[in-house]
Parts: C-alpha cells; sequence; structure tokens
C-alpha cells in the first residue's frame, strides 16, 4: 500500500470520518440535530399530555375550575352594567359612587394589588389614576342632576309646562288654532259633497 492509502486508511479508516468529525467541530450535524429536536419536542409534548390528561374530577375540583372562571367576566358584565345603571338611574348611582369616593386610599391599594395578581401586567398607578379620574366624575353628580331636572321641565309632558303664566299674548296664541290649509280644504270638499 502507497502512501496515499495509508493517507486514507487514516483519515477515513475504522468506520471513522476525520473530515467529518472534524466539520462537526464548527457546524452542527444537521441530521443529529434534527433528531435531538424530535426527541426533545417528543418529550415536551408528553409532558403537555400528562398534565392535561382528562382525569376524573372531584366535585372540589370541578367547582373551583368553575370559581377560577368568574372574575374576568364578572367584571366586565358589572363595568358594563355600571354604565347601564348610570343612564337608567343618575341619582342611584351617584349615590353609590360617593359611598366608593368614601373607600380609604389603602384599600384601593389593596385592592388593586389583588387585581394586578390576579389579571396580570397592571400597574398601582393605573388604579390611582382610575381612582382619581372617578372622584371627578362624582363629582360632576350634582350639575348631572340639575341638567337632568332641567330636561324633565322641557317634556311636553311635564306638569305645568303649558302654563302661560300671565302673559295674556302666549295664552290667546295656545288657545287659538292656526290656519291648516290641508284641513280647510278638506272640509271644503265635505260640505260640497
Amino acid at each position: 500500500m502507497g502512501v496515499i492509502g495509508e493517507l486514507f486508511a487514516l483519515m477515513f479508516g475504522g468506520g471513522r470520518n476525520m473530515v467529518r468529525e472534524t466539520a462537526e467541530v464548527f457546524r452542527e450535524n444537521a441530521e443529529a440535530g434534527a433528531q435531538r429536536a424530535v426527541a426533545v419536542q417528543g418529550a415536551a409534548l408528553q409532558q403537555f399530555a400528562g398534565e392535561f390528561a382528562v382525569a376524573r374530577k372531584g366535585g372540589f375540583d370541578r367547582f373551583m375550575d368553575g370559581v377560577n372562571r368568574v372574575p374576568r367576566p364578572a367584571l366586565a358584565l358589572g363595568t358594563l352594567g355600571l354604565f347601564v345603571a348610570a343612564m337608567v338611574n343618575p341619582l342611584w348611582f351617584a349615590a353609590r359612587m360617593q359611598g366608593i369616593a368614601l373607600v380609604p386610599d389603602p384599600l384601593w391599594w389593596l385592592l388593586g394589588v389583588i387585581v394586578s395578581f390576579y389579571f396580570g401586567a397592571r400597574h398601582q398607578l393605573k388604579t390611582q389614576n382610575f381612582q382619581r379620574d372617578m372622584a371627578q366624575a362624582v363629582s360632576l353628580a350634582p350639575q348631572v342632576v340639575d341638567n337632568i331636572r332641567a330636561l324633565d321641565a322641557l317634556r311636553a309632558d311635564s306638569p305645568g309646562v303649558a302654563n302661560a303664566g300671565p302673559d295674556a299674548e302666549v295664552t290667546l296664541a295656545a288657545v287659538t288654532p292656526e290656519l291648516n290649509p290641508a284641513l280647510e280644504d278638506w272640509r271644503k270638499l265635505r260640505k260640497t259633497g
């Protein structure tokens, strides 16, 4: 065997491939990397399957799962309910908001911390800004009540809205019928027919 044969035997002999082994020092073997990725993904899927396997749960576990699903929808629907209540009965809403204005700051902070931990990524600053904005809105309640009273006084079915008072011209204008050309034409047609 010549020198070249011995060189090839050194590089590729004994089931080894020196070129491949040297290249793998600098670059990962794609096939071996894919096999490792499949193994990792399979192990992760098995772990998830074990965590989410359908197991027979007791009544308490099912109850707690239901309780854990309540806060988000309850807060969302409750907030929408507050908007409806503010429009339907502003005085009732204003009275409730006055009660909320009496809640001390530390209790608001505690509520903010609890909600922050439950919903995640909430900050105390947002809670305090919300409280400040709420206080500003509640401070407008007397003005809103006065505006609603003024609007109610303008309704046609409010008592005394058509009272002309001592003004004789307004009283006379209210009881004198206006000319209605269409009605006059109809009356003439009726008389002739």
